[in-house]
């Protein structure tokens, strides 16, 4: 895959599609189940016309320029989307910054100057509630009326839905989040919740009473978190996966009221200062609780941490179970 960015009309530099391609246009906050639904026909529909397959995202989300006050937070952020779509098999990802002009286009104009005029056009795939152009009045029909008279092909998928009938969509998925529901969220992700960031130093309070950490730098505001608490993840680290379990939130038995993201590792030890990893929430153990001092404190993260492994272990043989 290569990514690609462009100016808030869509002009690319270095893109070559001298035959023309096949596209799909999305937010694709996440990259959840139906995104990848919509990913894997895209490469489908690429392959069987001999053409390349693009994914166009925009960058911010259209909402943070459009209405502020009612723009969600991420599943994934900017680095975190294009790390998702990077797996996916498409042949490029083109990034297009959301401006007050994009937002103005009427929907013919954003297929005429961008899609066609710019990324060559031959078929657009989308999902079944996909709008876009100015108030998001480019809809389905209107699309179809604009591949008949433009001459290129609209391919529309339905929704993909969880096993308890739920469909699914990134609203849903936020949901499910910020209440705490990860086997929900999982459900709908296709895979665990989960954040990246770059590890930094830390007080180095935890490998004085046996569990130590690693720290992530702030994250960005605009990234969703589930409630604070502890608990269990798969650590992504460049030497492989691990186990552990994390602390989100602040640590009220040191005093210390500010929001941190620290992570004690299972059965790995390096100076990680600096790499970039990724934190798969797989369980909830508890919430943050006070303790009367740093023993208590020890005693309570040891039983976490009996609990961390056995979640984790449930869900590996879950996961190997056919």
């Amino acid at each position: 895959m290569s990514t690609a960015a462009s100016d808030p009309r869509g002009e690319l530099s270095g893109l070559p599609l001298p035959d023309g391609a096949v596209i799909t246009v999305g937010t694709f906050d996440g990259v959840h189940r139906g995104h990848q639904d919509v990913l894997r026909t895209l490469v489908e529909h690429a392959e069987r016309r001999g053409l390349p397959s693009v994914v166009l995202t925009f960058e911010p989300h259209p909402l943070e320029v459009v209405n502020p006050a009612a723009a969600p937070p991420l599943l994934t952020l900017h680095e975190e989307k294009l790390e998702m779509l990077a797996q996916s098999g498409v042949s490029y990802v083109a990034v297009l910054p959301f401006t007050p002009a994009l937002a103005a286009l009427e929907a013919g104009a954003f297929v005429d100057d961008v899609l066609r005029g710019r990324f060559a056009l031959r078929e657009l795939l989308v999902g079944h509630d996909h709008g876009f152009g100015r108030g998001r009045l480019g809809d389905i029909e209107v699309l179809k009326a604009l591949g008949r008279s433009r001459g290129f092909a609209v391919s529309v998928l339905p929704a993909v839905h969880t096993a308890d009938g739920h469909a699914i969509s990134s609203t849903a998925i936020r949901r499910a989040v910020a209440g705490g529901d990860l086997d929900r969220a999982a459900a709908g992700l296709g895979r665990p919740f989960s954040l990246s960031g770059t590890v930094v130093q830390g007080d180095r309070r935890g490998r004085t009473i046996g569990y130590p950490t690693l720290n992530l730098a702030p994250i960005s505001e605009r990234k969703l978190l589930p409630p604070d608490g502890v608990y269990a993840v798969r650590v992504q680290l460049p030497e492989g996966s691990f186990g552990g379990m994390l602390n989100l939130g602040p640590r009220p038995t040191v005093g210390d009221r500010q929001r941190r993201i620290e992570t004690h590792v299972f059965d790995a030890s390096a100076d990680w200062y600096g790499a970039h990893i990724r934190l798969d929430f797989v369980a909830r153990l508890r919430g943050v609780q006070t303790f009367a001092g740093l023993d208590a404190l020890k005693a309570q993260l040891a039983r976490d941490e009996t609990q961390a492994r056995a979640c984790l272990a449930e869900t590996a043989v879950r996961s190997a179970t056919p």
